[in-house]
């Protein structure tokens, strides 16, 4: 299947690496002109600037998704130098200290409350402003399988996944008759420099324990989170809103 998004404009948070800078790279290959945001804004110039150098068409913007008012701009940039907002991926997040319930600290409750799930809501509070104008948009919001299990000592996490979820449905049924489609991807055990953070933890046996329980045997690849967001985002999925689809080698089926 050959998707296009020629003539359209993605944007991707936490585009610098990871899942984002996959994804971002997915788009313009496609054919968008694609907005990479990021906190670190150097690293987010620096990705937007290879993919130009290739002959594709991007904008980076510095952006802490836990702000309202650089969420807002960030949309605002996006359409005033494209004219519109067809496609976005909130994905920006990050993980939380590892801690039992009753030993979990309130400031990394709220540090990652703020990036994992009000972060997503912000980001669709903008996106959706300008979408709805249009008539037209698809959203796609990076959950979990921390959005469907729980985890011990992930429990902050694994709330914030959740809760994209929520989200995602909600939003879903309010704007399905008006144009805009807007789903979640949930990925598995995906190596990224998130994983590379977490070894460097002393999170590595963990990884390894999960990994026993994926049945096809093997970690993710970012790629294939920026294959799935794509068709969620392409009319190849023009039938598909509210959902939250799992790309996990198979874990969730356990």
């Amino acid at each position: 299947m050959n998707i296009s998004f020629e003539n359209k404009v993605a944007l991707v948070t936490g585009a610098a690496s990871g899942l984002g800078l996959a994804t971002a790279k997915a788009f313009a290959e496609s054919g968008a002109a694609v907005v990479l945001a990021d906190w670190n804004e150097k690293a987010a110039h620096s990705a937007a600037d290879e993919l130009t150098a290739q002959g594709y068409t991007t904008l980076a913007i510095a952006c802490d998704v836990s702000d309202d008012t650089q969420v807002e701009a960030m949309v605002e940039q996006t359409v005033a130098k494209f004219g519109r907002l067809d496609a976005a991926y909130n994905n920006a997040g990050v993980q939380n200290v590892l801690a039992e319930t009753a030993d979990s600290p309130r400031d990394d409750y709220d540090r990652v409350m703020a990036i994992n799930l009000r972060g997503v809501w912000s980001c669709m509070k903008f996106e959706l402003q300008q979408m709805r104008k249009q008539g037209s948009g698809a959203i796609v919001n990076c959950s979990s399988l921390g959005g469907l299990v729980g985890g011990p000592e992930r429990g902050t996490y694994h709330a914030a996944k959740h809760g994209v979820l929520g989200l995602t449905k909600s939003a879903a049924l309010e704007y399905a008759a008006r144009g805009i489609r807007i789903n979640a991807a949930c990925p598995g055990l995906i190596w990224t420099p998130m994983a590379d953070q977490m070894v460097a933890c002393g999170q590595g046996e963990a990884l390894n324990a999960m990994l026993k329980s994926v049945p096809m045997g093997r970690y993710g690849r970012a790629e294939e989170i920026a294959d799935v967001v794509l068709w969620l985002c392409s009319q190849a999925a023009s039938y598909v809103t509210g959902q939250s689809i799992s790309v996990d080698g198979g874990f969730i089926m356990r």
